[in-house]
């Protein structure tokens, strides 16, 4: 069914779906919260002229406002927020956070599968898959004040380290050997041949990654060189001129963790003197229309950077020394492989890792898929040695703590 048309105003879609307005305003249109201001702005103006301004692809914008409303449908088959919840011991219950630009269409697909799953095992899936947007806090709540590995939920699907490595959290469990990586995968696409993504220990499963790459300002460059590299965007020239996915908390995280292992401390100073503003990345792709001084390099998640219209002032660039992944990890409950082992092989498959690759440009671990991501670009992981090796969550904080004091003293200095 067609929700809106191109050539409808912004008025037309806000007033006919009012839960698009954070998407808009998100995304370069702030009046859009006002009532008074909308009605002066919204209605002389389609979407397609207002992101033609903004030099948004129409496509990738439309997909967002979609995604909206979509969540805003109450259809069980749409969402799955609604799916029923039963209290019983047979029953199996999957929680996790999705990237937001596919969420929708692995719902459509859990769904399909979650009836078939139903029918030829007779077993309840109680499962609340939610849009990454919503953070940790959500998974939190499954896990808050639980010490017997039997109240756990049975799979966890999530991106980055900060919960599942936190032996205050879910890394208290992975330590007891509570999860036990099932998916079957051996080997690994050939696009990550040189990485050993798969974990020697056997507890997590991983279906995909998170790049980070840079989206360059050419109209806000000068002289200065294009950075190619994270060593170049650590440069003096780029001080209080990159723009960071703070509120990213999985890949920020991840950039952090991979800074601080190749540049130590000195590294993470560099990079909050660096830092010009924190932005979502859907905000990211517009930062060259900012009033104030605007970045020159935004560090942003791969799939946003295909928001950007081509011709305008932004340029894309996979960074020479590899682009910094955020795993998106499994995590599933040993004692209940063998009811899960079904579900586990859904989230593992090539169908799901068609999903991540092609509708998120989330690459996929699947031998099968074609991630369509050329031979020659490289990747930067924080590797299993440097992970086993280290209080991962007790370094995150290290991390947060040297880069937000280079940020405070670079801001008092001015």
């Amino acid at each position: 069914m067609k929700t809106f048309c191109p050539e409808d105003t912004l008025y037309t879609i806000i007033e006919r779906y009012p839960e698009t307005i954070p998407v808009f305003v998100s995304n370069g249109f702030p009046q859009m919260s006002d009532q008074e201001k909308r009605e002066k702005f919204a209605k002389t103006i389609s979407l397609e002229s207002a992101l033609m301004l903004k030099q948004l692809d129409l496509q990738i914008f439309s997909k967002l406002l979609n995604e909206a409303i979509e969540q805003k449908k109450s259809s069980v088959d749409a969402t799955l927020n609604q799916a029923e919840q039963k209290e019983d011991d047979e029953a199996l219950n999957v929680v996790g956070l999705l990237p937001c630009p596919v969420r929708l269409p692995l719902l459509e697909q859990f769904n399909e599968f979650n009836e078939s799953y139903k029918k030829s095992h007779s077993i309840h899936i109680n499962h609340e898959l939610k849009a990454a947007s919503m953070g940790l806090d959500w998974v939190q709540e499954n896990i808050d004040g639980v010490e017997d590995p039997e109240k756990l939920p049975d799979l966890f699907i999530s991106a980055g380290f900060d919960m599942f490595f936190d032996e205050q959290k879910i890394g208290k469990f992975k330590k007891d050997g509570v999860f036990e990586d099932t998916s079957g995968l051996d080997s690994f696409n050939s696009l990550f041949n040189d990485l050993n993504l798969k974990d020697p220990r056997g507890h997590y499963g991983m279906i995909g990654v998170v790049p980070a790459v840079f989206l360059i300002n050419t109209d806000e460059l000068g002289d200065r060189p294009v950075p190619q590299s994270w060593e170049d965007v650590l440069a003096p020239e780029f001080e209080k001129r990159v723009s960071l996915p703070v509120g990213d908390f999985d890949l920020f995280n991840a950039i952090l963790l991979n800074i601080h292992k190749n540049y130590g401390d000195e590294g993470l100073r560099k990079m909050g003197r660096s830092l010009l503003t924190a932005m979502h990345p859907s905000q990211m792709v517009k930062s060259n229309r900012s009033k104030n001084t605007k970045p020159i390099v935004t560090i942003m998640p791969y799939f946003f950077t295909k928001m950007v219209r081509e011709g305008g002032g932004m340029q894309a660039v996979w960074p020479s020394d590899g682009a910094i992944l955020s795993p998106i990890f499994m995590l599933a409950k040993k004692q209940k492989i063998e009811k899960l082992q079904p579900v586990i092989d859904f989230f593992a498959s090539k169908n799901v890792g068609e999903v991540l690759a092609h509708s998120g440009l989330f690459p996929s671990v699947h031998p099968d898929v074609d991630n369509r991501i050329e031979k020659d670009k490289t990747f930067m992981w924080l590797g299993w040695d440097y992970i086993y090796s280290q209080d991962i969550a007790t370094l995150i904080n290290h991390c947060e703590t040297v880069f937000n004091d280079s940020v405070d003293m670079t801001r008092e200095a001015v």
